[in-house]
């Protein structure tokens, strides 16, 4: 198995982007308006995988005496986690950016666009936590054998 390619990523956002901004200019007017928090679980959910990944790097890494190895049934479920994570912050960040590219140039005529260019703001930046919170949990469960001196994302 191989680390997830963030072009990979941005590939799949890119696409979504497009298609979601095609599907919000044909149906903005019937949307309803978007709460400000309604992307801030990504983000939570980001912030939680960075921190399991940094507790899983430390003891497959440095084995601190007293704290028990890392099963590797447990390391395989943490990276199809971070795999799966990845995928679904780019597959958001795709919507948030396609919806805030069709309503960030109306922000300052229309309020609901105004509103919702926040909301799609908050939204964008808590998918991008989720693919870097994601990408580090993936990286994090890489055996001392795997190094090979490249950084995450490369």
């Amino acid at each position: 198995m191989t680390l997830t390619r963030p072009r990979h990523l941005f590939a799949v956002a890119l696409v979504t982007a497009l298609l979601v901004n095609l599907l919000v200019r044909l149906t903005y007017n019937s949307l309803p308006p978007l709460p400000l928090p309604a992307g801030v679980t990504l983000g939570v959910l980001g912030v939680a995988e960075a921190l399991v990944g940094s507790g899983l790097r430390a003891r497959i890494r440095h084995r601190r005496p007293g704290t028990p190895p890392v099963q590797p049934l447990t390391a395989a479920r943490a990276v199809l986690v971070a795999k799966a994570s990845s995928l679904a912050g780019a597959i958001m960040a795709g919507v948030w950016a396609g919806l805030l590219a069709h309503v960030l140039p109306r922000a300052a005529d229309v309020t609901a666009a105004a509103a919702d260019s926040i909301a799609a703001g908050v939204g964008l930046a808590c998918a991008l936590v989720l693919v870097g919170g994601a990408l580090w949990l993936e990286w994090c469960c890489r055996t001392p054998d795997d190094d090979s001196g490249d950084e995450p994302g490369e």
